[in-house]
């Protein structure tokens, strides 16, 4: 799919989501001004897919046992995906470290995580992988598996 066949399908699947009637403006970061632009309708489809990519989100990653206090002893972080109500997986990832807190009483193992650009998760997601920001928070967003692939579509080609 070429540029505009991408940019078309994101105008179309993001301006016909529902997002509430009034979302508090409670940003504390890039992100979240994102985020809280696209649900008010201040920021076009297209700008805001294209923004994202270049910002950073934490990503919860499960904890090692017998850890080193600080040291990550494994080379592969493993995320936390879940499971939504319908059998579809979703990777879960948060607009900061402070709003991840809420994964502790849930998911104890995903109390590591790191802050990584959507862009570098987005090259590595598997397909039919969700991808969801701040679930059940505002600001928030939920990314289905073409949603992500269309994002992928507006990723620049990588130097080899």
């Amino acid at each position: 799919m070429g540029p505009d066949g991408v940019r078309g399908a994101i105008l179309q699947v993001l301006k016909f989501r529902h997002f509430p009637a009034t979302v508090m403006d409670i940003s504390r970061n890039d992100v979240e001004r994102l985020l809280s632009g696209m649900h008010a309708g201040r920021i076009e489809p297209e700008d805001f897919a294209r923004q994202l990519l270049d910002l950073q989100v934490f990503l919860p990653v499960q904890d090692e046992k017998h850890q080193i206090a600080g040291f990550q002893l494994s080379t592969k972080a493993r995320p936390l995906v879940i499971e939504d109500e319908d059998g579809n997986r979703v990777l879960v990832v948060f607009s900061s470290p402070e709003r991840a807190k809420v994964l502790s009483s849930d998911y104890p193992d995903y109390s590591g995580g790191l802050l990584t650009e959507v862009s570098w998760i987005i090259r590595r997601m598997g397909a039919d992988l969700g991808f969801s920001i701040n679930p059940g928070m505002d600001p928030g967003f939920d990314f289905d598996p073409d949603m992500v692939a269309m994002l992928a579509g507006l990723l620049p080609e990588e130097a080899e």
